[in-house]
């Protein structure tokens, strides 16, 4: 392949599926790792670019001593007021996008000729991130395989994690959007990271 050009990757998993492991290891190969999640998270935090907004639409009680918004408060409200959590989105979504494409020019600036956007919930989004990269890697496992990683690193109870999982697209629909697959069970970290080696030199890394 034309290692010249510019590539533009999704990268997705379900919940314990290694899709972060994955991340870094292409991240440690030269990749630009924008990780969707973390700007969600960080227009929140207390000085985040949602906070004014947030107060505006929702009032100053939704923001925490801190100055980021309180969760807590927000999850009661969506759960009391199904338009909440619509306006809640109209806010946060323009603004992980803004950040996002401002974190891509920012690497092509540097030099970066391979930007991986980590997205947990990029199947769930249809075509919206679909559009925006050439490939997407699905990092795969089976539900026991995630059950057992999550309840290892946070402790929480199966019945929650299957929760979770079920909230999330199924494991067959992520199959059905991927290019590439990362099949991640059963491997030691360099076997994994072997596997993650073969696909990153499709994309010049």
């Amino acid at each position: 392949m034309n290692t010249q050009r510019i590539w533009r990757i999704g990268l997705t998993g379900g919940i314990g599926s290694g899709k972060s492991t994955v991340a870094s290891l292409l991240a440690a190969r030269g990749a630009a790792v924008i990780d969707a999640d973390a700007i969600s998270r960080s227009v929140t935090a207390p000085g985040g670019r949602a906070i004014a907004p947030i107060a505006q639409v929702f009032g100053p009680e939704m923001i925490d001593a801190h100055g980021a918004m309180d969760r807590q408060a927000m999850r009661e409200q969506i759960f009391k007021n199904a338009d909440a959590k619509k306006k809640l989105e109209a806010i946060i979504h323009p603004l992980v996008s803004l950040i996002t494409a401002e974190q891509a020019q920012a690497a092509l600036q540097n030099g970066q000729r391979c930007l991986v956007f980590d997205v947990p919930l990029l199947v769930e989004s249809g075509e919206r991130w679909r559009r925006q990269v050439d490939r997407v890697i699905v990092v795969d496992c089976d539900a026991a395989t995630q059950r057992q990683r999550v309840m290892t690193r946070s402790g929480l109870a199966a019945e929650e994690i299957d929760r979770i999982i079920a909230l999330q697209a199924s494991r067959a629909q992520r199959l059905a959007s991927a290019d590439v697959v990362i099949f991640n069970q059963g491997l030691s970290l360099a076997e994994l990271e072997a596997q993650v080696a073969q696909v990153a030199a499709d994309f010049g890394l």
